[in-house]
Formats: structure tokens, sequence, C-alpha cells
């Protein structure tokens, strides 16, 4: 009997590694957080900061090199909001991370710095992976401690603490702890005729085609979130639904959470104020698409993928793998 996707194991040990965002091991000792840990943290020498203007990140930028990093004493000239520092965590030779919002905007800012998005920090590969896992864990923080100012039980003023792991109210006492996301994004496979479900919101770049995906609702399973999903926006029905890899996307503070959907039905009732097209692809069309370069002019003539980095990108490739190890 040949086994399918949704019986083998992953080509890879763990696909969540393989995607943007994910390489972020700082001991972040969120159980063991005092209220002065990030007084006690800037007391060590090896201190450094991630410096944010919004949630783009601030980067020394010269013609060879970028360094996101600043030491305590060149935060000066960045108008830093230093009340409002958040500690990270640690790296293993015991030096702190932290990450600071700042007065600077793109109108503001002078050389050597510029501002960068999560976006382009992973699509110009301008940091390396570990650094653009913190600044995923950074910018996500420095939103959520941003929109949570007031409490939303008695609209008093909320207070930082445990290093920006909370917020507490001042006039009510009432508490609340970073948010998470949970977004599934799926390729849904029809095993019989081996295609794969893509489609294009109007927002996308010119003839690019992704995965379908949206948010998980409240009192609902992932599985069950891949079947909704995939239903209203495509009109196919779901069988089996296979978890396959996760990514952290700061966008503001969302886990993407990536998974193989098994066509119960083939007819395609598109969603028509969500996508501008929803499509089955042939093997060789999804290899050729993957063979083509997000970065390059497109009029829209020829499909091309995510960027790669991007979780539906992983998720399309590790399709095609998974076939060769059959």
């Amino acid at each position: 009997m040949t086994k399918s996707i949704f019986d083998l194991r992953s080509p890879h040990p763990e696909p969540s590694t393989l995607v943007a965002f994910s390489e972020n091991h700082l001991d972040r000792q969120s159980e063991h957080r005092g209220d002065d840990c990030v007084e006690l943290a800037l007391k060590h020498p090896g201190a450094h900061f991630l410096a944010f203007s919004g949630p783009k990140l601030i980067v020394k930028h010269d013609e060879k090199i970028i360094d996101p990093l600043f030491a305590p004493y060149e935060l000066e000239g960045l108008e830093p909001v230093l009340d409002e520092t958040i500690l990270l965590g640690y790296l293993p030779n015991g030096e702190p991370r932290l990450a600071v919002p700042t007065g600077l905007t793109e109108e503001t800012i002078a050389e050597p710095f510029k501002i960068a998005d999560g976006r382009t920090l992973y699509r110009q590969q301008m940091l390396p992976e570990e650094l653009l896992g913190q600044f995923a864990q950074a910018s996500s923080l420095i939103t959520w401690n941003a929109n949570n100012r007031f409490c939303g039980r008695c609209a008093g003023p909320m207070e930082g603490k445990a290093g920006g792991y909370r917020r507490v109210c001042t006039a009510c006492g009432h508490m609340v702890f970073p948010r998470t996301d949970p977004v599934v994004i799926m390729m849904t496979i029809d095993l019989e005729r081996d295609l794969c479900l893509l489609g294009r919101s109007p927002h996308f770049a010119p003839g690019m085609y992704s995965c379908l995906a949206g948010f998980v609702e409240p009192g609902e399973t992932i599985e069950n979130a891949v079947r909704r999903e995939t239903h209203e926006e495509s009109g196919i029905h779901v069988g089996r639904v296979r978890y396959h890899a996760s990514q952290p996307w700061p966008m503001p503070h969302t886990l993407m959470i990536g998974c193989y959907a098994e066509a119960k039905s083939t007819v395609i009732k598109r969603d028509e104020q969500e996508l501008e097209d929803v499509r089955w692809f042939t093997r060789e069309e999804t290899i050729a698409m993957l063979e083509r370069s997000t970065g390059v002019a497109n009029t829209g003539d020829e499909h091309i993928p995510p960027p790669k980095g991007a979780i539906a990108h992983q998720l399309m490739r590790d399709w095609l793998a998974w076939a060769e190890r059959a």
C-alpha cells in the first residue's frame, strides 16, 4: 500500500527551523523575572539593545555592514524611551539582550541609521537567523506593550512589569500578558490527482500564489480551523489534517501554524471578497513556480511562490520533497 503525505514522516527533523524568524535561543527566564530585571540586566557590561521605531528595527547601516545592536551609550541621539525597555533574555555567555522603543521616525532618522520592517529584514537577508528571531520577539512585545497602555476593564493607566512581559492596571490591579494570535496556513492536497490548492489575495505581488490561511477562532481546534477556513475560502471540503511546522510572524504578534489538509472534494467555489483566484496546481507547475524568483519584476503572466523564508514557501517545497521519499 502506497503511503501518502499524511502517513510519512516529514523530510526534515524539524521543518520549523527552516523558516524566517524561527531561530531564537535566548534564555528568556520567563518564570524568574523580578520587576527590577531590566535594571539588573543593564549592570552587565555586555548588555546590548535592539532599538525600534514603532514595530520597525533601527540598524546601523553603511555600504558593508548592517548592525542592529546598540550598546547603552550608543542609544544617545535615538530618543530612547528607557522606561519602556523590554528584557528579551540572555545569551549563553550571560549577556543580556534588550529592546527599546525610540522617538525616531522615517522623517527624523539620520545617517548612518536606517529603519527596516520585518518583511524587508528577512526577504533581503539583512540579519543572521538568530538576530532575526530576536527581532521577531522584540517587535511583537514592543507592539503589544504600546497597544496596552490603558486597562480594558476600568480604563486606568497600565504599567509594565517583569521587563515588559506583563502589564498591570495602576487603578484596579487587572493584569494582562503578551498575546500571540494563532493563524492556520494550509496546503490542501488532492491525493488522487496529485494536485495542491493555492490562491492569491488582491494585495499579493503580481503572479504570486500561496497557501490559504486564516485565524483560529475561540473554542476551535487547529484541525477544525483548517477545515473551516479552507471551505470558506475555496469551497473545498477537508478530511485529514496534519501539522507540519510553525513560524513566529511579528506582524504584529502572530504564530503561523502550517498544516497539510486532505481534499475530500474538488470543485472550487471561491470567496470573491477574500481572494482574487484559487486553483489546483500540478506538481510540475509547483516545481516551476519555486524555480522562479519573487524578487524579479513580474506582470502576473507567470506564477511565482511566496518568498523563501515564508512558511507557505516551505510547505510547497516539503510537499515535493515528501513525494521523493515516498
